[in-house]
């Protein structure tokens, strides 16, 4: 009797849906300037901001097993290298917000030689010890003005609407390349190596991934990002502090996100970025007790529903917006 043949194939439900609404959103971003004030403008770009960070984390530890806490420091030294070309070297700032992602790939690139010697919550601690020895490195460089930080006076040559114009250009970019990037990336036969990693770096490693390789590129691949992002958000805010752009916030901001939308996937980094905005917004003014409160939400969700609230909401629809799954199929004789 012939047997039947199984082969792979890849999830498409849903996404001609998300890809709609992605494109829609997208258009929306980068035409606020047209209907949007500009209020609504900086609490978007801030949001798009999160979006980036927590997506880059989410590549790193929901796929490439890589646990960082440290991604302030792609923050930072993305950031201040847009600040010095903008204002010291006389760059258009603008031009100066993509050129500033070299120095984070270049800080990854060294520091990962270093980091990928150790592992688990060494590693981790790593990653937090190489932001924090950035952070008082920069806070002694007088060239930036060491702790006093750095003002963007260079913007005030563009009238606000130029401003605004650029600013959501770059951030409906920077959401394109974070997002669909990933979903291009984890679609790819790369994505597939990726999750093998993640679930068994020895069993990967057995099957012919270069294990090693593969987790330096999305490391570097993730500073990318997040210093992308960095520059964005501190263009947007005119003025850098060390203490704020290698802030600890960046990191615990992300792992937030993540955890509660939903780690190694799309659609969980979105969810848990609106959740955190709207909470920011409404309950920031409680200060400490509102923090504890995202923490001990935090541990809920890993404790009880490590799918996150993504993760919840597929067990009653099974619906995928951004799906990047695998199915084997049967095909009966």
């Amino acid at each position: 009797m012939q047997q039947p043949t199984v082969r792979v194939v890849r999830q498409t439900r849903s996404s001609l849906i998300a890809f709609a609404v992605s494109i829609a959103l997208l258009v929306a971003v980068a035409s606020m300037p047209l209907w949007a004030s500009q209020g609504l403008i900086r609490d978007v770009v801030e949001l798009c901001c999160y979006v980036t960070v927590a997506q880059m984390w989410n590549l790193l530890a929901g796929y490439g097993g890589l646990v960082s806490v440290g991604q302030q420091a792609f923050v930072g030294v993305a950031a201040y290298a847009m600040f010095v070309m903008a204002q010291l070297w006389g760059l258009n700032p603008f031009l100066a917000v993509p050129l500033s992602v070299i120095v984070p790939a270049v800080v990854a690139a060294i520091t990962y030689g270093l980091l990928h010697r150790l592992d688990g919550p060494y590693f981790a601690i790593g990653t937090w010890v190489v932001a924090e020895v950035l952070r008082l490195a920069t806070s002694v460089f007088g060239y930036v003005n060491a702790g006093a930080g750095m003002s963007l006076r260079v913007m005030s040559s563009y009238s606000p609407m130029e401003r605004a114009v650029g600013i959501s250009l770059l951030s409906a970019l920077m959401l394109l390349v974070a997002v669909g990037g990933s979903y291009l990336l984890l679609r790819s036969r790369y994505g597939l190596a990726l999750v093998a990693i993640r679930d068994n770096p020895v069993a990967a490693a057995s099957q012919g991934v270069n294990v090693g390789l593969l987790k330096f590129l999305i490391w570097v691949a993730a500073a990318v990002g997040t210093g992308l992002a960095g520059a964005i958000y501190f263009m947007a805010q005119l003025r850098i502090t060390p203490p704020a752009a290698y802030s600890p916030t960046w990191a615990n901001v992300s792992i937030f996100i993540v955890m509660v939308g939903g780690l190694g996937s799309l659609e969980g980094v979105l969810i848990g970025a609106l959740v955190y905005f709207v909470a920011d917004r409404w309950f920031a003014q409680y200060g400490a007790t509102y923090l504890v409160v995202l923490g001990l939400l935090t541990l809920v969700m890993a404790l009880f529903a490590r799918g996150g609230l993504w993760g919840l909401i597929q067990k009653v629809t099974n619906a995928s917006w951004f799906p990047t799954r695998r199915i084997l199929l049967e095909d009966k004789p």
